[in-house]
Formats: C-alpha cells, structure tokens, sequence
C-alpha cells in the first residue's frame, strides 16, 4: 500500500538517511525511537508536509512524491491533535468534507462519531474534552473525510494510563476495520501491544525492521537492546573450542561458553535474567558458567526482583523474593552466577 524508496531528507542540522520500507494494507506499523531521531519528519515528509531531497515515496501504487498534501488522501493525528477551539465537536470532525463539499455530511459525522464512541460529545467544545475524548475526535474527523491510512505522532504519550489503555483499544479494533496505521513512539510497550511490524530509528535511520517478536527477542544491534529494556546483551568475540562441542564468547575480559552454531567472528551474546541463577557458592550441576561477583543494586521487577551484579561487567538476574531471603542477599554482598551455555543466545 505504501513504499518508501530510500528517502532522504534534510532539516536544519538534521537528516533522514535513506529510508526505505513496505506497509502493507490493514498493516499496524510503529516507529519506535528515542526523542530527536527523526519519527515526526520522517510522517510529515510521507504526509506530504515536508519535500524530500531524494528519493520516492508510493501510495496505492501511485508516485506520490510530488503530491500535494491535499491529494494524497492520508490523516496525520499529532500529540495534541489540533482541533479548532471556536468549533464545536461536530463541526470539527464535520470541517474536512465540507472543505471537499461533498454529500452526507451529517451521516459520515454521525457514523464516524459512533466508531470511535463520541456521540454524545458532539455539542462539546475542545476545551471541555478530556485529553482521550480530544484525541478521539481527531480519529473521527480522519475517519469522517475517508481516509484508509493514519499517521500518528506519539497519539497516547500524554494520556493518563487508563486513557492510553482506552485508546489502544480503539486503536486496534479501527486497525481490524481495514485502517492501516504508521504510529510513532519511544514507549516499546505501547509498540508491543499494536504493532504487527516494527521499526527501529536511530539517528534519522531505520536500522531493524521486524515482527514484535523478532525485534524483542532477536535484537541486532546494542542500541536496540538497551532502548528495549533488556538485560545482559554483549559485543564479543566468539571462537570454536577444539576440543569441545562448546564455542567461547569473550567480552570485557570475561570468558563465556556457548552452545552454538553461529560462526566464529565478531557477535553479540544475550542471557534472559531467569536464566541466571544465583548461589553463595559454585552450584554442582549442569551450569557451565560461573563468576564471581559483588551485588551493586536490587530492584523490584514486574515478576520477582531484579539482582545486578558486577563480575567485571554488569549481569542482572532475575529471582523471587523467597529466593533472595533465602540466600540472604543484600547490596555489596559477594555471590556466585550461574548459567548454562545452551542458555547464551549468540547473534552475528
């Protein structure tokens, strides 16, 4: 439905390099980045808001690079969705169709209106709508004019978190209607919970794009990994032990055995924390790894707490509370870690 063919764009000191990617229709697409990376140029450059400096942008088959924003029949819904105060919510959702002059106008409010649950709204200024019922509007008004394709720019960043849960759920049943949606965030839950396909941007770049599942679990690069949340990920070295069926992962000065079959060479190494166990002493049994570190922090997680512990390098594991009364863990104590080498999850 829409292509992006290595586009660039320059804005000021900043710009997009060389984009490129498929949404396909009833696609749920989120861009996922830190703040200054480039999400909202690079939705105004596809609106139609911005010029690009090169490349090709496709729309239902059709080049639209040089298209006016008028003509390419796509809805972008800010932060703060930019109602009309003076207007009442009706003739908000109301004004672009009677800026086309078209037909049934009363029908495609209304109809709009109940999709995304205003009705009884309609009479309202903006300024007497909550901060979900305002941006509600915004979807009905793209709704209203027609349009198969929204961009959102960070829709939910500045809700309460029963809004957000509100309108992720609109969200996604107006995306089961057949709407296909590229939404920008630096909330990776919020991207989890909608997204059928991610995409991570870095510095004006997609630099990984993926399912949900792949981009969480199989992250290609450190800054995808950290910026997701997740623990214990290297940049290492690994090579094949003669002797072993076992290959050795080197990293800050720390020696990890492997079981893979990724080839030798530069690579990254990830432990999920519950893999890790943690002892007094080196636990008898089929744990091939083990160091020997001080505690630096405990914090609570969403499923026990989290142990980070410094053998050189920062390790988190992740225990129950009973586990941590039991082994009497406290900050600055010295423990063991243990892991299995088929738990290192190796990527080239």
């Amino acid at each position: 439905m829409l292509t992006l063919d290595n586009i660039s764009l320059q804005a000021g000191n900043f710009e997009l390099k060389n984009i490129s990617f498929n949404v396909e229709k009833g696609d749920y697409f989120v861009i996922l980045g830190i703040s200054g990376v480039g999400k909202s140029l690079l939705l105004e450059s596809i609106a139609g808001l911005l010029k690009t400096n090169s490349g090709e942008i496709f729309l239902r088959g059709k080049n639209i690079t040089e298209e006016k924003i008028q003509k390419r029949n796509i809805s972008i819904v800010y932060q703060d969705a930019d109602l009309f105060p003076h207007m009442s919510v009706y003739e908000n959702i109301a004004y672009p169709l009677k800026s086309k002059k078209e037909k049934e106008i009363k029908e495609k409010v209304l109809n709009a209106a109940e999709q995304v649950g205003i009705t009884d709204k309609l009479n309202r200024k903006p300024e007497t709508l909550s901060g979900g019922e305002y941006q509600r509007v915004a979807l009905a008004r793209s709704l209203a004019a027609g349009n198969d394709i929204f961009l959102l720019d960070e829709p939910l960043s500045s809700l309460d978190s029963k809004s957000k849960s509100e309108l992720r759920a609109l969200l996604r049943k107006l995306n089961r209607s057949g709407i296909t949606i590229i939404h920008v965030t630096h909330d990776y839950e919020e991207a989890i919970s909608l997204a059928n396909k991610i995409g991570i941007m870095e510095n004006g770049k997609l630099v990984h794009i993926a399912s949900p599942v792949e981009i969480f679990k199989h992250p290609k690069s450190e800054f995808v990994a950290h910026f997701t949340g997740i623990k214990n990920f290297f940049r290492g070295e690994l090579k094949t032990i003669q002797v072993s069926d076992l290959k050795e992962f080197s990293s800050n000065g720390l020696k990890i055995f492997c079981l893979t079959d990724v080839e030798d060479g530069e690579a990254f190494l990830m432990i999920q924390p519950d893999e890790i166990s943690i002892s007094n002493q080196v636990e008898i049994g089929s744990a091939r790894n083990h160091f020997k570190g001080k505690i630096t922090d405990i914090a609570p997680a969403k499923l026990g707490l989290e142990i980070y512990v410094d053998i050189g390098c920062e390790m988190v594991a992740l225990i129950s509370s009973d586990a941590r009364k039991s082994i009497g863990l406290e900050i600055g104590k010295e423990v063991w870690i243990n892991f299995k080498a088929s738990s290192c999850k190796i990527y080239n």
